[in-house]
């Protein structure tokens, strides 16, 4: 076995496990945005400056401006997805880990190929692509 086989094994395995590999794109993503997260981040996913729990809803599209201009994909799929509780509490943030199973889809986290549900992969395909300077 050489050194490429050696490497590259394990990402085509994880990608074969992962249903047919077909990425979900932001419109998935902006559809279960309208479903789930618009009556406290707004339509836009601008915020809301209503409170919630003592807190108003983060503006969405600035998540890589708060972030060095990098868009955090483990911060957002641990926050959406309920994982990373604990600075959040539920009565300001509710989890959806429960609402986002499904096929599973690669998504690149820190450099690694990760099964990740459709849904989560959709909602993070459309708050990256809302995101301003």
């Amino acid at each position: 076995m050489n050194y490429f086989t050696f490497t590259a094994l394990p990402a085509l395995v994880l990608v074969a496990a992962c249903a047919n590999g077909d990425m979900p794109e932001a419109q998935e993503g902006e559809r279960l945005f309208a479903d789930n997260c618009t009556a406290c981040h707004d339509y836009r996913g601008t915020g809301s400056p209503q409170l919630i729990g003592g807190q108003a809803a983060p503006d969405l599209t600035r998540i890589s401006a708060r972030n060095g201009g990098e868009f955090p994909v483990a911060q957002v799929l641990s926050q959406i997805d309920g994982y990373g509780r604990g600075k959040v509490s539920t009565e300001v943030m509710p989890e959806f880990g429960l609402l986002l199973q499904g096929e599973l889809v690669p998504i690149e986290v820190d450099g690694t190929l990760t099964p990740t549900p459709r849904p989560l992969a959709a909602l993070l395909a459309y708050l990256e692509s809302i995101q301003v300077p």
